[in-house]
């Protein structure tokens, strides 16, 4: 199972490069194996994947997207790939009770994970990113020591146009921006609206 899912992994690295480029461009912060949550604008389902893509060997062992799980564990396939490729760490988009839907995530920074993290919460069809959902905030309170990248999707959007089911090869790019930090006390309505300035602010470089 394991071999299996390596193959898979060279296979789908190899077929997204070929298809976006998926070019990292390391505008505020070099590749680090450190312990980070790189929070980036989503417009696309491809998102995770060109993100994971565009790492660098030694940070796509140690960082695990985040997948909504109603869409990724669907089929067999989905849930298959996202669990053995990407080690993706699955969440609820809607609430259940009294469980909290960060348990997933706390758990894997926990763990010493990295996270790949939408913080829109679901796709959007503008290319301004919608308000970033509490999360982020909540996470960078709890874990104070994680390593805040804002990330800029360039083009994704455009690789798998609505309403098309064959991908469409299309130059693409990851901008990893300079590090954010939450003040000790500042509000979240604060912090989230400065943590998507950082994100757009990526997006004209």
């Amino acid at each position: 199972m394991r071999i299996a899912a390596t193959a898979v992994s060279y296979f789908l690295l190899g077929l997204v490069r070929l298809l976006t480029g998926a070019q990292a461009r390391w505008y505020g912060c070099p590749p680090k194996a450190e312990q980070r949550i790189y929070f980036a604008n989503h417009q696309s389902h491809a998102d995770l994947v060109l993100i994971w893509a565009a790492l660098p060997q030694e940070l796509r062992g140690i960082t695990r997207p985040i997948a909504a799980k109603d869409y990724w564990t669907a089929s067999p396939l989905k849930r298959w790939i996202t669990t053995e490729v990407f080690n993706a760490v699955y969440v609820e988009r809607e609430r259940k009770g009294d469980e909290d839907p960060l348990a997933p995530l706390i758990a894997a920074l926990d763990s010493g994970d990295s996270l790949i993290l939408f913080p829109e919460g679901t796709r959007g069809f503008e290319e301004d990113p919608q308000p970033f959902k509490s999360g982020l905030y909540n996470l960078a309170m709890k874990f104070p020591e994680v390593v805040l990248v804002p990330t800029w999707i360039h083009n994704v959007q455009r690789v798998m146009p609505k309403g098309e089911v064959v991908p469409v090869p299309v130059l693409c790019s990851v901008t990893f921006g300079e590090p954010v930090k939450a003040g000790v006390d500042e509000p979240r309505a604060d912090f989230l609206a400065r943590a998507r300035l950082a994100v757009m602010a990526l997006r004209d470089i």
